[in-house]
């Protein structure tokens, strides 16, 4: 399987899942010498062939394919540039976690599997306007400890070593975000212990290191 087959795997899973709506979001992997595969811009998932991704340097211009790249593909490369372990991005909408991105709180380790996976709570950057630099920066800035971070008034980011583990992550993330939210309905909410939370947040920071290195 190709990084182009894997991108676009992710992509219709991604829409599949629910982790997105209509022709929003976008996902990319690194295909190395400096170079990138992403979704196109505003093709439905569903439509959607390896033959409509586009490949884009590091500059973000278009060295194979007839389509637009992403408009959020600032966002995809702020975070390559700045992690070299990171072999794929996921931007997305999923539900519950944008919920968390509109009131502008983080989605809290409660979950042994979210700290392994994720790495710790997940935080939300400021906001920036779509598309925007700013926005690109603060995305790859809100990765740095954890693997997923959420994008103010708008959705998520989500980096890791392939798209489809990125999209595992992500669907770890939503369905943490809407465990939450009917916890919090039922009573208190109890974090992880911080002894458990480092712990199993270390397993998450391990990983992360070792595909770096």
């Amino acid at each position: 399987m190709t990084v182009h087959d894997e991108v676009l795997a992710a992509a219709k899973d991604m829409f599949r899942l629910g982790l997105t709506a209509g022709t929003s979001g976008n996902v990319s992997g690194r295909l190395g010498d400096g170079l990138f595969v992403i979704t196109p811009s505003s093709l439905p998932y569903e439509d959607m062939t390896v033959d409509d991704l586009v490949v884009i340097d590091a500059d973000g211009q278009v060295v194979e394919g007839t389509t637009q790249p992403s408009s959020e593909k600032a966002l995809h490369l702020a975070c390559y540039e700045r992690y070299e372990e990171v072999g794929a991005v996921i931007h997305a909408h999923p539900l519950y976690a944008s919920m968390f991105a509109c009131v502008h709180l983080p989605i809290p380790a409660v979950i042994d599997e979210f700290a392994v996976y994720v790495g710790g709570a997940v935080p939300c950057t400021e906001y920036a306007i779509s598309g925007s630099k700013a926005l690109a920066e603060r995305a790859a800035a809100g990765v740095k400890d954890v693997g997923t971070a959420l994008l103010a008034n708008h959705g998520t980011v989500t980096v890791s070593s392939s798209p489809a583990t990125a999209l595992h992550q992500l669907g770890v993330v939503e369905r943490a975000a809407q465990v939450i939210w009917g916890a919090r309905s039922l009573g208190r909410l109890h974090e992880l212990p911080k002894e458990a939370n480092e712990l199993l947040s270390s397993y998450y920071a391990s990983t992360r290191r070792r595909r770096g290195s």
